[in-house]
């Protein structure tokens, strides 16, 4: 006979808020006895059957397609019908849930999710033929595997919007396209049947690509390991072999490189010198000053360390940015 799973107690702290009551957003507590893999969706629902009929969220396929259930779990953006209750028990004691960061919310766990859907819209998120090399009418256009290999994991992206909510780029500047718009471009700029692949990059480059931290949250919370910081860092080099250097972001890249490459540690006062030029380094003085007085080690060229060969050898085994961006 198959045994019946133990079940175990499973308290949750639930975000609400209904901007038609007037009352502030709070937290609800709830306490359920659940086997431990059961979906922490599957929790919310039954709360909203057994115990609260007013919670709002939005789900779908309860499959881990769709992505309509993103939302925070223990701080954390994944997906609910994907997070087993009893892990979460176990780490924390107790499940907090709260809608996706960075979008408005609309009612408890529902956000608006207009800013999220704009920026993918934003980037153009469809193939723009090459009028010089036209597809063949009526036939299909086949690719090798290697091109479709470049495309890395974003054909697997499924639009979730947990990437977006855990990017600190999005919270602090919220003209930044986010994780997924980027990976999104990514996968029309490497598409060999795309004719837009250097305005894509022209316009990206001045428009939101370097905000990106390299933080790799966005990542970590992907739940389908679509990687979009990697894609994020892809574009970066791609943008950089089209058109050089030619803003505050790609030259500070650049600039970090050559510092290494040279002496093998950071050379802190060139660095801004090399990212903003002499007018950017007087606009920073007082900083400057302020700096040297905590660490007067700055006024002088950083000596080269050993193993500083080993260093460039590194260097030079890696990808000439400008190679992968003519590929």
């Amino acid at each position: 006979m198959a045994t019946v799973a133990a079940r175990i107690p499973v308290p949750f702290e639930v975000y609400r808020y209904d901007p038609a009551s007037g009352a502030p957003p709070h937290y609800q507590r709830f306490s359920l006895e659940l086997a431990p893999h059961t979906p922490v969706l599957s929790a919310l629902l039954r709360i909203r059957e057994e115990l609260d009929s007013t919670l709002a969220l939005r789900y779908s396929c309860r499959s881990a397609i769709c992505g309509s259930c993103a939302m925070l779990i223990n701080s954390k953006s994944r997906l609910a019908c994907q997070t087993p209750v009893g892990p979460e028990v176990a780490q924390y004691g107790r499940i907090v849930v709260d809608p996706m960061r960075n979008q408005p919310v609309v009612r408890d766990l529902i956000v608006d999710q207009r800013p999220f859907w704009s920026e993918y819209e934003r980037i153009v998120p469809h193939l723009i033929p090459d009028p010089e090399h036209p597809m063949p009418e009526g036939r299909t256009n086949p690719m090798t595997p290697e091109q479709v290999d470049r495309f890395r994991e974003t054909p697997r992206c499924i639009a979730c919007g947990a990437c977006y909510s855990a990017c600190p780029a999005v919270e602090a500047d919220p003209s930044f396209p986010g994780p997924m718009a980027l990976a999104k471009l990514y996968r029309f700029v490497v598409d060999p049947r795309d004719g837009a692949r250097r305005e894509r990059l022209l316009r990206i480059q001045p428009g939101g690509l370097w905000t990106c931290l390299r933080c790799h949250l966005c990542t970590s919370s992907c739940p389908k390991d679509v990687r979009p910081s990697e894609r994020i860092r892809d574009l970066k080099e791609m943008a950089i072999g089209l058109q050089g250097a030619t803003e505050s972001g790609s030259r500070h890249a650049v600039a970090f490189q050559t510092n290494i490459v040279e002496r093998g540690l950071l050379n802190e006062m060139k660095l801004v010198r090399q990212t903003d030029g002499l007018v950017g380094l007087v606009g920073q003085i007082p900083q400057g000053l302020r700096m040297v007085r905590k660490k007067p080690e700055l006024l002088h060229a950083p000596p080269r360390i050993e193993g500083l060969e080993e260093v460039r050898r590194i260097y030079a085994a890696l990808k000439d940015p400008e190679e992968k961006g003519s590929a």
